[in-house]
Protein backbone atom coordinates (compact mmCIF):
# COMPACT_ATOMS: atom_id res chain seq x y z
CA UNK A 1 0.00 0.00 0.00
CA UNK A 2 1.12 3.36 -0.61
CA UNK A 3 0.85 4.87 3.03
CA UNK A 4 2.42 3.60 6.16
CA UNK A 5 0.12 0.74 6.65
CA UNK A 6 1.95 -0.34 10.19
CA UNK A 7 0.12 2.59 11.87
CA UNK A 8 -2.60 0.46 12.28
CA UNK A 9 -1.00 -1.96 14.37
CA UNK A 10 -0.76 0.40 17.16
CA UNK A 11 -4.37 1.00 17.39
CA UNK A 12 -7.57 -0.50 17.80
CA UNK A 13 -10.86 -0.08 15.64
CA UNK A 14 -12.86 2.98 16.17
CA UNK A 15 -16.13 2.11 14.56
CA UNK A 16 -18.51 -0.59 13.49
CA UNK A 17 -21.65 -0.63 12.02
CA UNK A 18 -24.46 -3.15 11.30
CA UNK A 19 -24.10 -4.86 7.71
CA UNK A 20 -26.10 -7.62 5.63
CA UNK A 21 -25.52 -11.22 5.70
CA UNK A 22 -24.53 -11.20 2.37
CA UNK A 23 -27.58 -12.59 0.59
CA UNK A 24 -27.49 -12.26 -3.16
CA UNK A 25 -30.79 -12.27 -5.80
CA UNK A 26 -31.32 -15.04 -7.43
CA UNK A 27 -28.92 -18.52 -6.76
CA UNK A 28 -26.92 -18.06 -3.69
CA UNK A 29 -23.62 -17.95 -4.38
CA UNK A 30 -22.23 -16.68 -1.02
CA UNK A 31 -21.50 -20.22 0.68
CA UNK A 32 -19.83 -21.77 -2.42
CA UNK A 33 -16.57 -19.12 -1.73
CA UNK A 34 -14.80 -16.89 -4.06
CA UNK A 35 -11.98 -18.85 -4.78
CA UNK A 36 -14.31 -21.48 -6.30
CA UNK A 37 -16.31 -19.00 -8.26
CA UNK A 38 -13.19 -17.05 -9.22
CA UNK A 39 -11.82 -20.45 -10.67
CA UNK A 40 -14.51 -20.84 -12.50
CA UNK A 41 -14.42 -17.44 -14.14
CA UNK A 42 -11.42 -18.22 -15.15
CA UNK A 43 -9.33 -16.59 -12.45
CA UNK A 44 -6.11 -18.66 -11.75
CA UNK A 45 -6.68 -17.60 -7.00
CA UNK A 46 -8.87 -15.10 -5.84
CA UNK A 47 -7.02 -13.88 -2.29
CA UNK A 48 -6.45 -11.84 0.85
CA UNK A 49 -3.71 -10.52 2.54
CA UNK A 50 -2.84 -11.04 6.13
CA UNK A 51 -0.57 -10.33 9.37
CA UNK A 52 1.27 -12.50 11.53
CA UNK A 53 -0.91 -12.67 15.20
CA UNK A 54 1.55 -11.13 16.48
CA UNK A 55 0.80 -8.13 14.86
CA UNK A 56 -3.17 -8.50 15.04
CA UNK A 57 -2.66 -8.74 18.86
CA UNK A 58 -1.14 -5.32 18.77
CA UNK A 59 -4.03 -4.18 16.84
CA UNK A 60 -6.11 -5.41 19.51
CA UNK A 61 -8.57 -7.84 18.28
CA UNK A 62 -7.18 -10.96 19.86
CA UNK A 63 -11.04 -12.41 20.58
CA UNK A 64 -12.00 -12.63 16.74
CA UNK A 65 -8.80 -14.94 15.83
CA UNK A 66 -10.53 -18.09 15.76
CA UNK A 67 -13.44 -17.24 13.53
CA UNK A 68 -10.60 -14.95 11.53
CA UNK A 69 -8.65 -17.83 10.87
CA UNK A 70 -11.20 -19.87 9.91
CA UNK A 71 -12.58 -18.20 7.09
CA UNK A 72 -8.56 -17.43 6.07
CA UNK A 73 -7.29 -20.53 6.12
CA UNK A 74 -9.95 -23.14 6.25
CA UNK A 75 -12.62 -21.84 3.71
CA UNK A 76 -12.55 -21.75 0.03
CA UNK A 77 -12.94 -18.31 0.18
CA UNK A 78 -9.33 -17.68 -0.45
CA UNK A 79 -6.36 -20.01 -1.87
CA UNK A 80 -3.70 -17.14 -2.16
CA UNK A 81 -2.28 -14.63 0.51
CA UNK A 82 0.14 -12.20 1.01
CA UNK A 83 2.20 -11.25 3.93
CA UNK A 84 0.80 -7.81 4.25
CA UNK A 85 3.91 -5.98 6.73
CA UNK A 86 6.34 -9.40 7.34
CA UNK A 87 8.67 -9.34 4.80
CA UNK A 88 9.08 -5.37 4.02
CA UNK A 89 12.75 -3.98 4.64
CA UNK A 90 11.74 -2.06 7.91
CA UNK A 91 10.71 -5.39 9.28
CA UNK A 92 13.15 -7.65 7.97
CA UNK A 93 16.06 -5.92 7.38
CA UNK A 94 16.09 -3.59 10.80
CA UNK A 95 20.22 -2.88 10.80
CA UNK A 96 21.91 -3.51 8.00
CA UNK A 97 23.19 -7.00 7.79
CA UNK A 98 20.83 -7.89 10.40
CA UNK A 99 17.93 -10.20 9.02
CA UNK A 100 14.48 -11.34 11.12
CA UNK A 101 11.91 -13.72 8.98
CA UNK A 102 9.57 -14.60 11.84
CA UNK A 103 6.86 -12.06 11.02
CA UNK A 104 6.85 -13.27 7.12
CA UNK A 105 7.71 -16.93 7.78
CA UNK A 106 4.24 -16.97 10.11
CA UNK A 107 2.60 -16.21 7.13
CA UNK A 108 4.05 -17.99 4.79
CA UNK A 109 4.35 -21.40 7.10
CA UNK A 110 0.50 -21.40 7.62
CA UNK A 111 0.38 -20.66 4.03
CA UNK A 112 2.05 -23.41 2.99
CA UNK A 113 0.64 -25.63 5.66
CA UNK A 114 -3.21 -25.31 4.26
CA UNK A 115 -2.25 -25.18 0.57
CA UNK A 116 -2.62 -21.66 -0.37
CA UNK A 117 -0.46 -20.01 -2.65
CA UNK A 118 1.51 -16.90 -1.81
CA UNK A 119 2.37 -13.52 -2.96
CA UNK A 120 5.45 -11.98 -1.45
CA UNK A 121 5.49 -8.42 -0.71
CA UNK A 122 8.00 -5.99 -1.15
CA UNK A 123 11.83 -6.01 -2.02
CA UNK A 124 12.46 -2.14 -2.90
CA UNK A 125 9.89 0.21 -1.84
CA UNK A 126 10.40 3.86 -0.38
CA UNK A 127 8.03 3.46 2.42
CA UNK A 128 8.29 1.54 5.49
CA UNK A 129 12.29 1.70 4.65
CA UNK A 130 14.48 0.58 7.51
CA UNK A 131 15.85 4.21 8.86
CA UNK A 132 19.28 3.31 8.15
CA UNK A 133 19.11 2.96 4.52
CA UNK A 134 17.46 6.38 4.34
CA UNK A 135 19.27 8.53 6.78
CA UNK A 136 22.79 7.18 4.97
CA UNK A 137 24.75 8.77 2.02
CA UNK A 138 25.16 6.28 -0.20
CA UNK A 139 27.82 6.26 -2.95
CA UNK A 140 26.49 4.73 -6.15
CA UNK A 141 28.82 1.74 -5.63
CA UNK A 142 27.34 1.60 -1.89
CA UNK A 143 23.98 1.57 -2.81
CA UNK A 144 24.14 -1.16 -5.24
CA UNK A 145 25.24 -3.66 -2.70
CA UNK A 146 22.98 -2.63 -0.44
CA UNK A 147 20.33 -3.35 -2.70
CA UNK A 148 21.85 -6.56 -4.31
CA UNK A 149 22.81 -7.48 -0.63
CA UNK A 150 19.04 -7.10 0.52
CA UNK A 151 17.15 -8.80 -2.46
CA UNK A 152 19.95 -11.45 -2.11
CA UNK A 153 18.95 -12.40 1.26
CA UNK A 154 15.31 -12.33 1.11
CA UNK A 155 14.24 -13.33 -1.89
CA UNK A 156 16.71 -16.49 -1.43
CA UNK A 157 15.23 -16.90 2.23
CA UNK A 158 12.05 -17.52 0.60
CA UNK A 159 13.41 -18.63 -2.71
CA UNK A 160 10.74 -21.17 -4.15
CA UNK A 161 7.71 -20.69 -2.03
CA UNK A 162 6.41 -17.48 -3.50
CA UNK A 163 4.33 -17.18 -6.98
CA UNK A 164 5.08 -13.62 -7.30
CA UNK A 165 7.35 -10.95 -5.94
CA UNK A 166 6.10 -7.25 -6.22
CA UNK A 167 9.72 -6.64 -6.95
CA UNK A 168 9.92 -2.70 -6.87
CA UNK A 169 6.92 -0.97 -5.29
CA UNK A 170 5.78 2.55 -5.81
CA UNK A 171 8.50 3.73 -8.26
CA UNK A 172 6.39 6.84 -9.95
CA UNK A 173 4.44 9.72 -8.69
CA UNK A 174 0.99 10.63 -10.17
CA UNK A 175 2.74 12.85 -13.44
CA UNK A 176 4.37 9.42 -14.38
CA UNK A 177 7.64 10.88 -13.56
CA UNK A 178 9.79 8.75 -10.76
CA UNK A 179 9.52 8.97 -7.56
CA UNK A 180 12.77 10.64 -5.77
CA UNK A 181 13.41 8.47 -3.66
CA UNK A 182 17.06 7.49 -1.81
CA UNK A 183 17.84 4.55 -4.63
CA UNK A 184 16.46 7.15 -7.56
CA UNK A 185 18.70 10.34 -5.95
CA UNK A 186 21.35 7.87 -6.22
CA UNK A 187 20.97 5.47 -9.19
CA UNK A 188 18.26 7.21 -11.45
CA UNK A 189 16.37 4.55 -12.96
CA UNK A 190 18.69 1.52 -12.73
CA UNK A 191 17.60 0.73 -9.44
CA UNK A 192 14.41 -0.85 -11.02
CA UNK A 193 16.94 -2.88 -13.50
CA UNK A 194 19.53 -3.85 -10.65
CA UNK A 195 16.20 -5.06 -8.36
CA UNK A 196 14.13 -7.09 -10.94
CA UNK A 197 17.53 -8.63 -12.40
CA UNK A 198 18.48 -9.35 -9.19
CA UNK A 199 15.70 -11.37 -7.95
CA UNK A 200 15.90 -13.33 -11.01
CA UNK A 201 18.73 -14.52 -10.51
CA UNK A 202 17.86 -15.52 -7.06
CA UNK A 203 14.17 -16.99 -7.28
CA UNK A 204 14.02 -18.08 -11.36
CA UNK A 205 10.85 -19.52 -10.75
CA UNK A 206 9.08 -16.22 -9.26
CA UNK A 207 6.78 -14.40 -11.21
CA UNK A 208 8.42 -10.59 -11.16
CA UNK A 209 6.07 -7.65 -10.74
CA UNK A 210 5.95 -3.84 -10.67
CA UNK A 211 3.85 -3.22 -8.21
CA UNK A 212 1.52 0.42 -7.58
CA UNK A 213 -1.15 2.17 -6.53
CA UNK A 214 -3.39 4.50 -9.29
CA UNK A 215 -2.96 2.61 -11.76
CA UNK A 216 -6.62 1.91 -11.90
CA UNK A 217 -7.39 3.77 -14.79
CA UNK A 218 -5.16 5.29 -17.73
CA UNK A 219 -3.49 8.64 -17.02
CA UNK A 220 0.06 9.59 -16.75
CA UNK A 221 1.03 7.16 -14.23
CA UNK A 222 -0.14 3.87 -16.26
CA UNK A 223 2.31 5.22 -18.77
CA UNK A 224 4.97 5.85 -16.47
CA UNK A 225 4.27 2.21 -15.40
CA UNK A 226 4.61 0.85 -19.06
CA UNK A 227 7.23 2.51 -19.75
CA UNK A 228 8.80 0.84 -16.74
CA UNK A 229 7.61 -2.76 -18.37
CA UNK A 230 9.09 -1.69 -21.60
CA UNK A 231 12.30 -0.08 -20.52
CA UNK A 232 13.16 -3.94 -18.45
CA UNK A 233 12.23 -5.98 -21.46
CA UNK A 234 14.44 -3.41 -23.46
CA UNK A 235 17.02 -4.56 -21.34
CA UNK A 236 16.04 -8.55 -21.72
CA UNK A 237 15.69 -8.44 -18.05
CA UNK A 238 12.57 -10.61 -16.87
CA UNK A 239 9.11 -8.74 -15.14
CA UNK A 240 6.28 -10.91 -15.92
CA UNK A 241 3.53 -8.73 -14.28
CA UNK A 242 2.33 -5.65 -13.23
CA UNK A 243 0.63 -4.97 -10.03
CA UNK A 244 -2.68 -2.86 -9.62
CA UNK A 245 -3.10 -2.30 -6.05
CA UNK A 246 -6.27 -1.12 -6.06
CA UNK A 247 -6.82 1.17 -3.15
CA UNK A 248 -10.18 3.24 -4.40
CA UNK A 249 -12.65 5.03 -2.92
CA UNK A 250 -16.15 3.77 -2.83
CA UNK A 251 -17.88 7.65 -3.73
CA UNK A 252 -15.39 8.32 -6.82
CA UNK A 253 -14.56 4.73 -8.29
CA UNK A 254 -13.22 4.52 -11.78
CA UNK A 255 -15.71 2.77 -14.57
CA UNK A 256 -15.72 -0.41 -15.33
CA UNK A 257 -14.37 0.32 -19.03
CA UNK A 258 -11.33 2.49 -17.18
CA UNK A 259 -10.76 -0.67 -15.77
CA UNK A 260 -10.58 -2.58 -18.42
CA UNK A 261 -8.14 0.09 -20.26
CA UNK A 262 -5.83 0.40 -17.73
CA UNK A 263 -5.49 -3.40 -17.63
CA UNK A 264 -5.59 -4.18 -21.52
CA UNK A 265 -2.80 -1.35 -21.41
CA UNK A 266 -0.80 -3.61 -19.10
CA UNK A 267 -1.36 -6.63 -21.12
CA UNK A 268 -0.88 -5.96 -24.45
CA UNK A 269 3.24 -5.18 -23.46
CA UNK A 270 3.18 -9.03 -22.83
CA UNK A 271 3.07 -9.18 -19.09
CA UNK A 272 0.15 -10.28 -16.90
CA UNK A 273 -1.97 -8.55 -14.27
CA UNK A 274 -3.42 -8.96 -10.87
CA UNK A 275 -5.48 -6.77 -8.04
CA UNK A 276 -2.89 -7.16 -5.59
CA UNK A 277 -4.16 -5.01 -3.09
CA UNK A 278 -7.98 -4.17 -3.53
CA UNK A 279 -9.87 -2.03 -0.73
CA UNK A 280 -12.37 0.26 -1.14
CA UNK A 281 -12.68 2.94 1.47
CA UNK A 282 -16.10 4.69 2.62
CA UNK A 283 -16.71 8.11 4.50
CA UNK A 284 -17.93 7.01 7.57
CA UNK A 285 -20.37 6.36 8.96
CA UNK A 286 -21.34 3.77 6.85
CA UNK A 287 -24.94 4.22 5.01
CA UNK A 288 -27.27 2.43 2.72
CA UNK A 289 -26.26 4.17 -0.35
CA UNK A 290 -22.54 4.48 0.21
CA UNK A 291 -22.36 0.70 1.13
CA UNK A 292 -24.06 0.34 -2.15
CA UNK A 293 -21.55 2.71 -4.35
CA UNK A 294 -19.23 0.12 -2.79
CA UNK A 295 -21.22 -2.62 -3.84
CA UNK A 296 -21.14 -1.14 -7.06
CA UNK A 297 -16.86 -0.33 -6.56
CA UNK A 298 -15.85 -3.98 -6.04
CA UNK A 299 -18.22 -5.28 -8.56
CA UNK A 300 -16.75 -2.89 -11.59
CA UNK A 301 -13.10 -3.85 -10.39
CA UNK A 302 -13.10 -7.74 -9.71
CA UNK A 303 -15.12 -7.61 -13.00
CA UNK A 304 -12.62 -5.78 -15.01
CA UNK A 305 -10.47 -7.96 -14.22
CA UNK A 306 -12.39 -11.34 -15.07
CA UNK A 307 -13.43 -10.08 -18.51
CA UNK A 308 -10.01 -9.09 -19.86
CA UNK A 309 -7.41 -11.94 -20.81
CA UNK A 310 -4.24 -11.40 -19.04
CA UNK A 311 -5.79 -10.32 -15.66
CA UNK A 312 -4.76 -13.80 -13.81
CA UNK A 313 -6.10 -12.96 -10.30
CA UNK A 314 -6.93 -10.64 -7.26
CA UNK A 315 -6.05 -9.73 -3.99
CA UNK A 316 -8.30 -8.11 -0.73
CA UNK A 317 -5.73 -6.42 1.24
CA UNK A 318 -6.94 -8.44 4.14
CA UNK A 319 -10.65 -9.12 4.36
CA UNK A 320 -12.47 -7.99 7.86
CA UNK A 321 -13.01 -4.37 8.47
CA UNK A 322 -10.90 -4.81 12.27
CA UNK A 323 -7.88 -5.29 10.71
CA UNK A 324 -7.74 -2.75 7.56
CA UNK A 325 -4.85 -0.19 7.95
CA UNK A 326 -7.19 2.55 6.16
CA UNK A 327 -8.93 3.94 9.26
CA UNK A 328 -5.39 4.60 10.67
CA UNK A 329 -4.18 6.55 8.15
CA UNK A 330 -7.70 8.21 6.82
CA UNK A 331 -9.20 9.39 9.89
CA UNK A 332 -12.42 9.69 8.47
CA UNK A 333 -12.63 6.75 6.27
CA UNK A 334 -13.35 3.34 7.09
CA UNK A 335 -14.95 0.02 6.70
CA UNK A 336 -13.08 -0.62 3.68
CA UNK A 337 -13.28 -4.69 3.41
CA UNK A 338 -16.09 -7.33 2.44
CA UNK A 339 -16.96 -8.24 5.87
CA UNK A 340 -18.11 -6.55 8.57
CA UNK A 341 -16.58 -6.47 12.77
CA UNK A 342 -19.08 -8.90 13.15
CA UNK A 343 -17.89 -11.46 10.30
CA UNK A 344 -20.63 -10.41 8.42
CA UNK A 345 -20.90 -9.92 4.74
CA UNK A 346 -21.27 -6.62 3.54
CA UNK A 347 -22.68 -5.73 0.61
CA UNK A 348 -19.76 -5.52 -1.15
CA UNK A 349 -19.14 -9.22 -1.54
CA UNK A 350 -22.25 -9.40 -3.07
CA UNK A 351 -20.56 -7.54 -5.55
CA UNK A 352 -17.93 -9.82 -6.17
CA UNK A 353 -20.07 -12.69 -6.43
CA UNK A 354 -21.78 -11.12 -9.13
CA UNK A 355 -18.58 -9.91 -10.96
CA UNK A 356 -17.38 -13.67 -10.59
CA UNK A 357 -20.93 -15.33 -11.74
CA UNK A 358 -21.74 -12.89 -14.83
CA UNK A 359 -21.09 -15.20 -17.65
CA UNK A 360 -22.66 -13.84 -20.31
CA UNK A 361 -20.85 -10.52 -20.51
CA UNK A 362 -17.50 -11.82 -19.60
CA UNK A 363 -17.61 -14.42 -21.87
CA UNK A 364 -18.39 -11.21 -24.62
CA UNK A 365 -15.67 -8.88 -23.21
CA UNK A 366 -12.67 -12.48 -23.15
CA UNK A 367 -13.83 -12.96 -26.84
CA UNK A 368 -13.45 -9.04 -27.68
CA UNK A 369 -10.02 -9.15 -25.59
CA UNK A 370 -8.70 -11.84 -27.59
CA UNK A 371 -9.36 -10.53 -30.69
CA UNK A 372 -8.01 -7.64 -30.13
CA UNK A 373 -4.61 -9.15 -28.63
CA UNK A 374 -4.75 -11.42 -31.54
CA UNK A 375 -4.45 -8.33 -34.00
CA UNK A 376 -1.83 -6.63 -31.97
Amino acid sequence: MHLASSLFLLASLPFGFAAGKGKGKGKDNTSVGLDVLARKAGLKYFGAATDSPGQRERAGHEAAYAQYDQIMWDSTEFSSTTPTNGQKWLFVEPQRGVFNFTEGDIVASKARAHGKSLRCHALVWHSQLAPWVEETEWTPEELRKVIVDHITAVAGHYKGQCYAWDVVNEALEEDGSYRQSVFYKVLGEEYIKLAFETTAKVDPTAKLYYNDYNLEWPSAKTEGAQRIVKMLKDAKIPIHGVGLQAHLIAEQPPTIDQHIAAIRGFTKLGVEVALTELDIRLTMPATPENLAQQKEAYKNAVGACVQVCGCIGVTIWDFYDPFSWVPYVFTSEGAALPWADDFSKKPAYDGIVEALTNKTRRSKRRSISSRRANLA
